[in-house]
């Protein structure tokens, strides 16, 4: 990528009084500077939101791991993607089938969220974003989604409570709070967000056609709040891309598996992407 087009996004960056040495924490999966971010984990290898899935993205040398938040019935932070257990958890039905909000922590506990994926990963249990915390610290990066917190009241204080817990607010830290980013499909959400912990990076997150005919506004309205935009992979073109850097935008796109288009999104200039096989990305990136 030309040095030329790095001092732009760095300048956006600073602008937006976010560190771009400390946010482009990308250097660790070599190759092109396009962040790869372990979408649940190497989710594509091992059940997602498992500690296996996130051991090895981690090994394998992701430069963010990715984590859904959900609050449980008793207000613990949770990570799992569906709103719903049907499909991830196995175990008695009274806990672990219909809303994950409506489940204690006690009752998330008794079901099993591997078996789903392959008998080999029998036994994997919820994580709690505390638990994730306390085991990987500072030594890994975070992309953090707080999922439909218009249903989850509290979310976000809680969020920004355990962060400051484990020291990621403590701007005094090389790499923080850089090291976590924040990302949802709600802008209520992320501007509460930046009322609460305003260093913490920001990523607007955009349905497939979500920008459609409106692009340029859009993007604009984007920059007031986020440094960054996640549209699905399918909605990125140069356009995008161009317009995108031209607010002073981050484009992370999701969820791409499939190599060829992993190469189409690098060579559009992409700034990071989402994808359940890390590991076929970083061998990608290395291969430039």
């Amino acid at each position: 990528m030309p040095d030329l087009y790095l001092r732009s996004i760095c300048g956006a960056l600073v602008l937006l009084s976010i560190s771009c040495a400390a946010f482009w924490a990308v250097g660790k999966s070599g190759g092109v500077p396009v962040a790869v971010i372990a979408h649940r984990g190497l989710s594509g290898l091992a059940p997602e939101h498992t500690w296996e899935a996130y051991d090895r993205a981690i090994e394998i040398g992701a430069d963010y791991i990715e984590q859904d938040l959900h609050l449980s019935a008793d207000g613990v932070l949770v990570i799992l993607h569906d709103d719903s257990l049907e499909r991830t958890a196995r175990g008695p039905e009274s806990n672990c089938s219909g809303p994950a909000r409506e489940k204690t922590l006690d009752e998330l506990r008794s079901c099993d969220f591997g078996s789903w994926f392959g008998a080999a990963f029998h036994g994997q249990k919820i994580i709690t974003l505390e638990e994730l915390l306390a085991k990987y610290g500072r030594t890994t990066r975070y992309y953090i989604e707080t999922k439909h917190p218009d249903q989850m009241l509290g979310m976000e204080e809680k969020l920004v409570a355990e962060l400051g817990r484990f020291g990621f607010l403590d701007e005094s830290q090389p790499g923080l709070p850089a090291s976590v980013v924040i990302q949802s499909f709600s802008r209520d959400s992320l501007e509460k967000m930046n009322a609460l912990a305003p260093a913490l990076p920001r990523v607007q997150l955009v349905d497939r056609g979500g920008l459609a005919g409106k692009l340029e506004s859009g993007l604009r309205e984007i920059a007031s709040y986020a440094i960054g935009v996640g549209p699905n992979h399918r909605d990125v073109d140069s356009a995008f891309v161009a317009a995108a850097h031209r607010h002073g935008l981050l484009v992370h796109a999701w969820t791409v598996n499939d190599p060829t288009e992993m190469e189409r999104l690098i060579e559009l200039g992409v700034d990071g992407l989402f994808t359940d096989r890390a590991d076929l990305l970083i061998a990608l990136k290395a291969a430039y």
